[in-house]
Order: structure tokens, then sequence, then C-alpha cells
């Protein structure tokens, strides 16, 4: 393999393949970066065995060929190379190593045969379908906190991608952590009918980059019930499923929360974040105090950190009601979902499930459990 390419576009696919490089990995290959050289272009291809990621750029190929490379190694040098310049790389077969020469630098690097590089294989069956990448990123972000990090419970360990039964057309987006539930909706025209997925925690980072960058563009997206692959231009990345069961969450959102406070989620998240400054790392626990016109919110720390407690303007009408709740997770949830404007919390009694929403929305709402508090 004999290619010359230019720096900023190596730099930039190899920054997006080494997102599924493991730093710490049992099979030596595994560190290594694919590249292959046909047709004018250069393909990179980066595996962890979960996830695979490959990409592409123009390259001068005076031979063609493949080839693996240290990804960590090979990054770090074509990151430090100056701005501008043509990069030429040939691997030898007769020594065994790989010779980057890019103005007066010249690197010697190891390489190991594309032949041992494993495969998460290419995915040609499954359901397909385009999806606005805005709106596909918008929809990860605003649910991917609620993901369980809980390895016992490996099928909330991503995010439940499934079509609404109630509307052809809508896509959900759903996950739990058993405290609290995130749950976002966007159209899809066409949307096919097909089971439900899980898509693991990595794999939905690595999605909603591949969203962002797609932004007002189209992204393919292709499904089975194992894989997941979207692909943008050149780009391709590509996930194994969780296999398992998603619990039915529609049982834990509540229909009949009628005692519902407006209020600014900038005024709650900034409250919520300043009293809990004083809040136990073991409970963070939160009063919350509804009442006519305000919400009071007390924090004790019974452990010797002091005490908080601060007033928030709201809308309400409805019984005074007093629910505990923990702040870590009001803050994220806020963080994620509303950072501004008016938010709706629509309560049942100090017990029961709460409902976090925007006004009049109906694609998206979010679910949070109480806890006692004295």
């Amino acid at each position: 393999m004999n290619i010359t390419v230019e720096r900023a576009a190596f730099l930039a696919a190899l920054q997006r393949a080494h997102r599924a490089v493991e730093r710490r990995n049992t099979i030596p290959i595994l560190a290594n970066v694919l590249l292959r050289a046909e047709g004018g272009r250069l393909t990179l291809i980066a595996t962890d065995l979960d996830i695979e990621i490959e990409d592409s750029l123009p390259a001068e190929c005076a031979a063609e060929g493949e080839a693996t490379l240290p990804a960590q190694t090979l990054l770090d040098i074509v990151r430090k190379l100056p701005e501008g310049v043509q990069i030429k790389l040939e691997v030898s077969t007769d020594n065994g190593t790989a010779t980057l020469r890019a103005g007066r630098s010249r690197f010697a690097l190891n390489w190991l045969p594309a032949s041992e590089f494993p495969s998460l294989g290419r995915l040609e069956d499954g359901v397909a379908f385009d999806i606005p990448g805005h709106a596909l990123a918008d929809a990860l972000a605003r649910v991917k906190f609620a993901i369980s990090t809980e390895e016992t419970r490996y099928y909330l360990n991503g995010i439940y991608l499934h079509r609404d039964p109630q509307v052809a057309d809508r896509l959900r987006l759903v996950a739990t952590d058993g405290h609290r539930l995130s749950l976002a909706s966007l159209t899809v025209e066409g949307l096919p009918e097909f089971p439900g997925v899980i898509v693991p925690r990595k794999a939905v980072d690595e999605l909603e980059r591949l969203a962002q960058a797609a932004d007002k563009a189209p992204l393919a997206l292709l499904l089975s019930p194992v894989k997941l692959a979207a692909t943008l231009g050149k780009a391709r990345f590509t996930t194994k499923l969780i296999d398992g069961t998603f619990p039915d969450y529609g049982r834990v959102i509540p229909l009949g929360n009628a005692h519902v406070a407006t209020l600014q989620a900038e005024e709650l998240l900034s409250a919520v974040d300043r009293v809990g400054t004083v809040a136990s790392e073991r409970g963070r626990a939160v009063k919350f105090t509804f009442g006519a016109g305000k919400l009071v919110l007390d924090v004790i720390n019974a452990e010797g950190g002091g005490s908080a407690s601060e007033e928030v303007d709201i809308a309400y009408a409805a019984d005074d009601i007093i629910i505990g709740f923990n702040g870590k997770y009001v803050v994220d949830l806020l963080n994620a979902t509303a950072k501004t404007g008016p938010i709706e919390i629509a309560l049942a009694d100090p017990g029961s499930p709460t409902i976090l929403r925007r006004p009049e929305a109906s694609d998206a709402l979010c679910v949070l459990m109480p806890m006692r508090v004295s």
C-alpha cells in the first residue's frame, strides 16, 4: 500500500474512527485501525467488537492494499503534524513496517495484517428509513441521561427505540433507570414497522455525534433484531444491540396527575442547584412544598452539612403538596430537557410518580419517582 492524503481530512477521519478503539483490551489488534486503499479513497475502520466506525477520504493511491496500524499512535502523529501538509504512507511487506512521511518528518510503525482484523459484518438486510439528523440528535440528548448504569439490569443500559403503537409515523425513544424515565418522540415519514430494539449507551453517544454531523440532512438507519447501522455520506456506524426485553414503561407513566404547577425551568434549575449544595452525597433529598403562588425548596442535612431553603414563583391553584425528589435527578433532567422556558410539574400525591414536561408538549415527557423527606 502506498498512498498520499491531505492531513486535515486524514485527521478528521482518524478522530472519528478512534472513538471505537478501547484503550484497554486483551486482543492487541483491537488497538489498531484498519486502513484500506482502493479506488482513489482511503477507508478507515475501527471496532471494539460491540461498535464499528467506518469513514473514508480521497487519496492518491500509488499502490492499493490494506493493513492495520496502532490507532492511538497514528492519531497522535497526525495531530502533531503541521496544518496543510501532505502525508505519504507506505506499508512494506518486506520488513513489517509502515513508513509515514510529512514534510521533514518521518515515522516507522509496526503493522499487523488486515486478515487478522475482526469485523462486525456489514448489515445488509433489515428495516431501512431516513431520519432528520438534528431531530434524532435532539431526541437522543433529551433521553440518554436516564439510561441505567446498573449492570444487573442490562436491558436498561440503553435507549429503547420503537414505533409508537398509536401513531404510525412516530418514532419513540425511551430510557429509564427505575428512578426516572425520559421519553421523546419524533415524526418520521414512512416509518416502517419493526420490533423495538435497545441501543447501548456507548452506541447512543456515537449515534448522537453522527446525527449532529448530519444536522438538517437525513441520516440513513438500517435496523435488524441484533444490529443497527447509521450512514451519513461515506461515514458509517454499526453497533450490536442489547439482547433483552425492555419493560412495559407505559405502566409507570401516570395518567391522573391533576395537580399542575407551571414555572420557569431556569429558576427551578438554579434554585435546586443552590439548595442542593448542603445536601448529603448519599441522599441528595430536596423537599418540594407546592402552595398557592410559590414552591418552597428545603434541604436539611442531618449529617452536619447544614440546611437551605429557597422560594420559586409558580402558577399553582391546587391543594398544597409536600413531596421529595433527588436534587441531582432534577438538575440532570432539566439540563437535558428544559434549561429555559416554562415547564409543568404534574403531581398526584406525595407517594406517586410525578411528570415534568413542556406545556402542551406531546412529543416528550419525564417521569420522576418521589423519595422520602422529613
